[in-house]
């Protein structure tokens, strides 16, 4: 209220405030006192004794003049009109702004920040004025909040009836505009003058944050977006207010006059990252950091701007869908003149049993779906935060600034509402470590691998392929059979069966279309950016783990979404970049998994004949490729061997493909490596060995020794499971176990595998998943004694903790504070003339801990925690040696020599440290050890914290 009546000049009525603050015991903050300061300095011949009485006044209650600048957020002209205030009194006063240059206290990272006078920090492949185009490019999208681009089934030929109907639909859209418009005017009218009782929000406010026909867009998108199944009220409500707030929250950086700032800070900021700018020592966040404090007037880049709470924005979605459920309507004759003409609802509202819970739905008419169906519209319409970014995103360089432009994001993903993680990092006094990994990740530039993306898209349109995971159009799914319930030819038992077929064909087909509107989504942005550059901004979960900020292509995606991406930056292969592509491939297909790496190389040369074939001839030779684990990956690392081989000189080849390193299944190293345990370490690569170990491979052979035995005892189960264990049944169950997996989900996971197996009876599924589980949880436990031990200690102290009234909460090595947001649920009701609903909300810290999510949870979000900062200070080290970082998950290993490099053979020597005397010190050890030691004239990578370094004159893995 003190900065609305100052930007009205309303002194009088701030000191009314003021005095109404004292007698209820309250201190004004330091935002106070500045919006004091901008009402002096507005009002015309200020007298200086008000100004000098509200100045002693602030430096009474601890403040300073500087702090008023230095952590004052200001919006338009209000940092003028203070320091106009301020100059009343002080003429020359000029406020001192240091730039923050505290380092991160941790001593993993000491060298890091101190010691950069070996540092080679690398450049993008841009220059100044391209960077420059490309930010304005970036801008024009998120001031428009969406983009639209051409479908990829577009190509299709235009026939009569496709006319028809997208006619038909351009003119059902104006008339539904037209109608939501007219409702939504007339609600807010009724609205504005209606008295809200039992402290129930009105809406009126937050109906006005945009302009009315802002509000209609959003809700038309969401029609066009609507499944044929429908959308849970819940659900679709979320949607419409989260964009609504998404839209909001642009608006007012665009009101605060914030974008003409950005854009001049960003084409400062170009100058350290363009290969045509300066060599600098410092970090893009410091970089942006510095800029931003020189550029020390008009507003604060992050002005304040307040994101609407979310319960408001499900209220406010839920009015949306209640106006286009009442208003939006269709003349029931639009396609078959033969009915009665009347008007009916395009959408309505309906409830369906999810297990046992009754969940209110809205589907749309069946003739909208036709309508849909056969019009095949060529645009698709997205949000612009789920494109990648055209530019380098901003430097993450507070816990609320960074990534995008303009489009609000989270420092830290968290459950809708909750609040407990930005107050815990808010708090936090030094995340520079983590944020400049963040940095490190986003600033990877990226592009597509096009002719391998014409490829997928053509069995896209040619009614898809699910071997390779290219979803079927829904031309394609099962007719759902018609019966009727009274037929009295039917038997009861019949007509159940029927019944059940009916369900099956109803959830198919909602499956196809969810996968093929997916598939859709990935190739159509993909298609898109086929001649762009482009970056993915990260953000975090609360563990720490690191994730691209665009939902639905990314390079963490499906293996279709990681085959077409490769990097941008090109280099030359170099004398072994060649071999690492082929080995590459070998790992692709699933085989020679415990082969070493000279082995593997050695099973690619002699399967050249196979590759060059994959490469020239995908869809018409031998389709080699297609029976690799990761299918279109191994292609296209087919055809990039192909063109290096044929090149005139392989090792100056050009290459952008990426290679990855994974580790072998890291939870359970770190398991291994925390408890000392050294069978579990060997079985996991943290011991030396001859040939690299398969933990996977070693389980499923325990698992069929186990098998062999019951066969021998007369199980049938066991019989019916001869020749069916194999390493990809057990993977999954084997990854998540340490992840705290139960042997429900485990059964579920092993039940999917079963169900790819074309030769085995589905009848059996149930009973065959449930004694696999029991079997793999039984080796799991032979192999690793103490992995079970150590998660049993962790569920106890949690449940210690959480009894006592706490949420588990630790810090990382790196000192990011991580907090388990599980609470007891409370129950809030939210009414609507549509239907009530409830909302069970588990993040409210009033509540007491969940004990057992508490103690469930925390072993693997401890151990995930751990993993994260292993691949941070890999990440951070990586940078500092002049490597342009891609870790993730996965990690994306670049083939090709960078400078320092030196040569290399296969071998594969395992180093192992010694061990440190005092096991209370592990996780320091692991982290201080494992991350690490990376100096001039070596390139290090990772996976989860494991780093493959590259020195003279071998290979050395430090895991």
């Amino acid at each position: 209220m003190i900065r609305v009546l100052a930007k009205h000049n309303n002194l009088n009525q701030i000191g009314r405030i003021f005095i109404m603050l004292e007698e209820a015991n309250l201190k004004p903050n330091l935002g106070s006192y500045g919006s004091v300061l901008e009402c002096m300095g507005r009002k015309p011949n200020c007298h200086p004794k008000v100004v000098t009485r509200c100045l002693t006044q602030m430096e009474e209650e601890g403040f300073s003049l500087d702090d008023v600048f230095r952590k004052g957020v200001f919006r338009q002209d209000e940092r003028d009109m203070v320091l106009k205030a301020v100059q009343i009194v002080q003429p020359d006063y000029q406020p001192s702004l240091k730039t923050d240059t505290e380092q991160c206290s941790s001593s993993l990272v000491h060298n890091y920040y101190t010691q950069r006078s070996d540092h080679r920090y690398p450049k993008l492949d841009f220059s100044q004025e391209e960077l420059q185009q490309r930010f304005k490019k970036q801008l024009t999208i998120e001031q428009d909040c969406t983009i639209t681009i051409d479908s990829v089934e577009a190509n299709k030929p235009i026939t009569k009836n496709i006319a028809k109907m997208r006619k038909l639909l351009a003119d059902q859209r104006v008339l539904w505009h037209q109608s939501l418009l007219l409702a939504l005017r007339e609600s807010k009218k009724i609205l504005a003058i209606t008295n809200t009782a039992d402290y129930k929000h009105n809406l009126y406010p937050y109906l006005c944050v945009l302009k009315d026909k802002d509000y209609v867009d959003i809700m038309i998108q969401s029609i066009d977006e609507l499944p044929p199944s429908g959308e849970a009220l819940k659900i679709l409500a979320k949607y419409l207010g989260g964009r609504v707030n998404t839209k909001y929250s642009v608006r007012q950086k665009q009101h605060n006059q914030t974008v003409e700032k950005l854009n001049n800070i960003y084409d400062t900021y170009t100058d350290l990252v363009a290969k045509d700018g300066k060599e600098y020592d410092t970090l893009p966040r410091e970089q942006w950091c510095k800029i931003v404090t020189d550029q020390n007037t008009g507003p604060s880049l992050q002005g304040g701007e307040s994101d609407l709470p979310f319960i408001v924005t499900l209220e406010l979605g839920m009015y949306m869908v209640d106006l286009m459920v009442s208003n939006i309507k269709i003349n029931s004759d639009i396609l078959n003149p033969d009915f009665n003409k009347k008007l009916i609802p395009l959408i309505y509202h309906m409830y369906t049993f999810r297990s046992t819970r009754q969940v209110g739905f809205i589907k749309p008419h069946p003739i909208l779906s036709q309508m849909q169906l056969e019009a095949m519209e060529t645009k698709l319409t997205f949000d612009s935060y789920v494109m990648p970014m055209l530019c380098p995103p901003v430097p993450w360089n507070s816990v609320k600034s960074g990534a995008y432009l303009l489009t609000p994001s989270q420092l830290m993903r968290t459950a809708e509402g909750a609040t407990q993680h930005e107050e815990l990092l808010e708090q936090c006094q030094n995340l520079h470590a983590v944020l400049d990994t963040l940095n490190q990740l986003g600033n990877c530039a990226w592009r597509i691998n096009k002719s391998l993306l014409d490829i997928i898209i053509s069995i896209f349109n040619d009614r898809g392929n699910d071997k390779l995971d290219i979803p079927p159009p829904l031309s394609e799914a099962p007719k759902i059979p018609h019966f009727s319930p009274q037929d009295p030819s039917n038997t009861s038992s019949e007509k159940a069966e029927m019944k059940r077929e009916v369900s099956n064909a109803r959830k198919k087909g909602s499956e196809m279309h969810s996968l093929r509107m997916d598939a859709l989504y990935k190739l159509s942005i993909a298609n898109f950016m086929r001649d762009e550059i482009f970056w993915f901004p990260h953000n975090m979960d609360f563990r720490g783990r690191t994730y691209p900020c665009p939902p639905h292509f990314n390079h963490l995606g499906s293996d279709v979404t990681r085959a077409v991406l490769v990097f941008a930056d090109g280099k030359p292969l170099g004398p072994k970049g060649l071999d690492w592509i082929k080995i590459h491939l070998v790992n692709l297909t699933g085989l020679k998994k415990r082969s070493s790496l000279e082995g593997r190389l050695e099973y690619a040369n002699s399967i050249m004949e196979d590759i060059l074939d994959s490469a020239d001839n995908p869809l018409t030779g031998k389709k080699w490729w297609m029976n690799a684990d990761e299918p279109w990956q191994a292609l296209g690392c087919c055809m990039e061997i192909a063109n290096a081989v044929r090149s005139p000189d392989p090792t100056r080849f050009i290459s952008h493909f990426p290679v990855h390193q994974d580790g072998s299944c890291n939870g359970l190293q770190h398991y291994a490596a925390l408890g000392r345990d050294v069978i579990g370490a060997t079985s996991v690569n943290l011991m030396p060995c001859e040939l690299p170990q398969d933990v996977y491979s070693g389980v499923a052979q325990q698992v069929e020794e186990f098998r062999v035995r019951d066969a021998k005892n007369g199980v049938k189960i066991a019989k019916l499971l001869e020749g069916v264990i194999s390493r990809k049944v057990v993977k999954q169950t084997v990854m998540t176990v340490v992840y705290g997996v139960t042997r429900y989900g485990g059964r579920l996971q092993i039940e999917k595998r079963l169900k790819e197996i074309d030769e085995f009876p589905k009848e059996h599924l149930w009973e065959a998943s449930r004694y696999l589980v029991r079997l793999v949880f039984n080796g799991l436990k032979e192999m690793f004694t103490g992995t079970r031990e150590i998660q049993e200690w962790l569920t106890e102290s949690a449940k210690l903790i959480s009894k006592a009234g706490h949420s588990v909460q630790w810090v990382t090595p790196l000192g990011l504070p991580v907090i388990q947001p599980y609470h007891r649920a409370r129950r809030l009701v939210l009414k609507n003339t549509l239907q009530s609903v409830f909302l069970l909300i588990n993040y409210d810290t009033k509540q007491m801990p969940d004990t057992v999510k508490q103690k469930n949870a925390f072993p693997p979000n401890f151990i995930h925690s751990l993993d994260s900062t292993h691949m941070m200070l890999t990440s951070l080290y990586c940078h500092s040696a002049g490597l342009g970082v891609r870790l993730s998950s996965r990690l994306f290993l670049d083939p090709r020599p960078h400078s320092g490099h030196h040569e290399q053979d296969l071998s594969g020597t395992v180093c192992r440290p010694a061990q440190p005397a005092n096991p209370a010190g592990a996780v320091h050890y692991l982290v201080q050890k494992y991350c690490t030691g990376i100096s001039e004239g070596t390139d290090a990578l990772v996976d989860g914290g494991f780093a493959v370094m590259y020195s003279k004159p071998s290979l050395r893995l430090h895991r």
